[in-house]
């Protein structure tokens, strides 16, 4: 059974950082594709940013100001998030693709507010 354990999450004020860690409990290797979506309270689960075979996307709404990262050797994958908005207020969870299916942690909350 795949699991996936997010931590990072927190308060943070407008305009601070964080940075989310995401750890498998398998070895991941470069060809999955690992990722950060988010849900807010009322609304649906969105992705925030992805990567797989060292390429990376990301939602308009977080483009320069996150970056999604990852270490294969210890099957971690990292989402710094700067300049962070009370719009980015959300639960943040993790999520790996590869050829068995679709596996998502127990997420993370992070909330912006001063």
């Amino acid at each position: 059974q795949v699991q996936l354990v997010e931590s990072g999450g927190g308060l943070v004020q407008p305009g601070g950082s964080l940075r989310l860690s995401c750890v498998a409990s398998i070895n991941i290797f470069s060809t999955y594709r690992m990722g950060w979506y988010r849900q807010a309270p009322g609304k649906e689960r969105e992705l925030v940013a992805d990567t797989i075979r060292g390429s990376t996307n990301y939602a308009d709404s977080v483009k320069g100001r996150f970056i999604i990262s990852r270490v294969n050797a210890i099957n971690t994958v990292y989402l710094q998030m700067n300049d962070l908005k009370p719009e980015d207020t959300a639960v943040y969870y993790c999520k790996l693709t590869y050829y068995y299916g679709n596996y998502w942690g127990q997420g993370t909350q992070v909330t912006v507010s001063s």
